[in-house]
């Protein structure tokens, strides 16, 4: 059964069966609903109207003349009247005066003649019965609907499903928005509801209260030019209340098919579920953080592509559609552990997208630049708060488990600098291999084989060597400069030499040796830090 009642279905109704029913004017407005049925066979009828009823009369009131029969229908269109019913079975009228047919079509009231008697009660009857039947039905779906946003909140989800469940009941796209119009939630997406999603500030800034002011208002009531609005897309915006305080705004995007009161209805029960959800999570934002680190995963995994990433960050209010794609992963250290998020705090104050995960010691975040020279902005602002990051290289978003891959091995080379720094992957060079080597065994057999002994003496001496030979290695062997950047005198410096010679059985002034004791130090320097875990 319909939602509504209209004026065509109900004189669809059996008792209606039993006459011949005939549309004498306002056929166009069949569609208006019927909230009620009143008789009456008074000339001022209309005061004890309040909207969408169905009038049936047997004229008595409708007055003799012509010029009574317009007023009486011009009241009745005034008082929002669904449709009249008339009898024209000889109690006032044998046929519909012409007056009566001019004016409702002239008004737009259906006007409907009965060529026979009918009872009125029981008309009235079969109408409400129906009416009754189909409010229940309302009642039963609305609690039905409650209960899904009631199972939701007990089976510990966030507003991203409210607002998933919300687009599919409505058969709507969906957005989410905080007070400060920031996108949260995408639900129900469609390539209409992505071109506005595309520029949601402008349709939540600066054109949304006027659209909403517009759309609302009674058509009688002239406007202001269409040509001095910008056109958008046609909205419905519920507010979602916290503590008596605005929070933010539900959007659902219905493209001119004007939502039914039902469905209005779960938009309003939709933003109470949310602000409940909201209730447990306002201080920290540790749902939210779950769902980014969730879908990072699946990404890490090969469980989803680059692309279907994209799409998910979306309804996760994270839109990165059409943006150059970096990856940065991020250890902020002992001083500052990842608890703070810094990464995730760091992003947020630039004000772009961006997928931040924590996976441990390391946080990821997936970030959609506005521009490509952008990058080299996120690498300053980690360097400037001593974040230890790598960066991978801008991407499309079917390269970005390459990406991450790149990411990865950046941070591993920053984790195990002496100090914070962001290291970029193409700036890497062969370090590149010696972060794949540590992620088996080779590295640490090479290490072990190439520094064990050094190792072994080091772990009882009071002065250990590894600093030495680490620092005359980054000078190129160069035995002044070495040092000076340990600040000590060059004999000094020949003696320490000497007993990394005797203790490794290399001879530290050939290149070759060199080399391949510097390839041994860095990959020491990499798995004494912190590593990323593999998934």
């Amino acid at each position: 059964m319909a939602e509504v009642l209209t004026v065509r279905a109900a004189l669809e109704l059996e008792v209606f069966t039993r006459t011949t029913v005939r549309v004498y004017a306002g056929e166009r407005n069949l569609g208006r609903p019927v909230r009620w049925v009143h008789t009456g066979e008074i000339p001022d009828i209309h005061r004890f109207l309040t909207g969408q009823e169905m009038l049936l009369t047997a004229g008595l009131g409708m007055g003799a003349t012509s010029l009574e029969q317009r007023a009486f229908i011009r009241r009745l269109a005034d008082a929002h009247a669904a449709v009249l019913v008339v009898e024209l079975a000889g109690r006032m009228f044998d046929a519909m005066p012409e007056a009566v047919i001019e004016e409702a079509e002239a008004v737009g009231l259906p006007l409907v003649g009965l060529a026979d008697e009918i009872p009125f009660v029981e008309t009235s009857a079969q109408v409400h019965e129906v009416l009754v039947g189909m409010r229940v039905k309302q009642l039963i779906a609305e609690e039905a609907t409650s209960q899904a946003f009631m199972d939701l909140l007990l089976a510990d989800e966030d507003y991203v499903g409210v607002v998933r469940e919300l687009a599919r009941r409505t058969g709507h796209p969906v957005v989410l928005e905080d007070v400060a119009h920031q996108m949260l939630a995408y639900g129900g997406a469609t390539p209409e509801a992505d071109r506005v999603v595309d520029e949601w500030s402008a349709h939540s800034r600066a054109i949304h209260e006027r659209h909403t002011s517009l759309a609302t208002q009674d058509p009688g009531v002239p406007t202001a030019p269409a040509a001095s609005f910008r056109e958008v897309a046609p909205c419905a915006r519920q507010p979602v209340v916290l503590r008596g305080e605005s929070w933010g705004w539900l959007h659902l995007l219905h493209g001119g098919q004007r939502p039914s009161p039902p469905e209005l209805r779960t938009l309003e029960r939709a933003a109470a579920a949310i602000a409940i959800s909201l209730l447990s999570e306002r201080e920290s934002g540790a749902r939210a953080s779950q769902r980014q680190t969730a879908l990072l995963n699946r990404l890490l995994l090969g469980d989803i592509t680059g692309e279907r990433f994209v799409i998910l960050g979306l309804a996760l209010g994270q839109d990165l559609r059409g943006r150059d794609l970096i990856v940065v992963t991020a250890w902020a250290g002992d001083e500052e552990p990842t608890k703070d998020h810094l990464l995730a705090r760091l992003l947020q104050d630039t004000g772009w997208p961006a997928v931040v995960g924590d996976t441990g010691d390391f946080d990821v975040a997936v970030v959609g630049l506005p521009a490509r020279k952008d990058a080299d902005h996120v690498r300053t602002l980690l360097a400037d708060h001593g974040v230890r990051a790598g960066v991978s290289r801008i991407v499309e978003p079917a390269a970005l488990p390459l990406a991450l891959r790149q990411s990865r091995s950046a941070a591993s080379v920053a984790a195990a600098a002496s100090t914070a720094e962001v290291r970029h992957f193409d700036d890497l060079g062969a370090l590149r291999l010696l972060v794949a080597l540590s992620e088996g065994p080779e590295l640490r057999r090479y290490v072990e084989d190439e520094l064990g002994p050094l190792l072994e003496h080091d772990a009882l001496a009071k002065n250990p060597l590894l600093p030495t030979l680490r620092t005359f290695l980054d000078c190129g062997g160069n035995k002044a400069r070495a040092a000076e950047e340990l600040f000590i005198q060059r004999r000094t410096l020949y003696h320490r030499l000497d007993k990394l010679s005797e203790i490794l059985g290399l001879d530290l002034t050939q290149v070759s040796n060199q080399q391949r004791l510097q390839l041994a130090v860095r990959g020491h320097d990499l798995l004494r830090k912190p590593t990323l875990r593999r998934t």
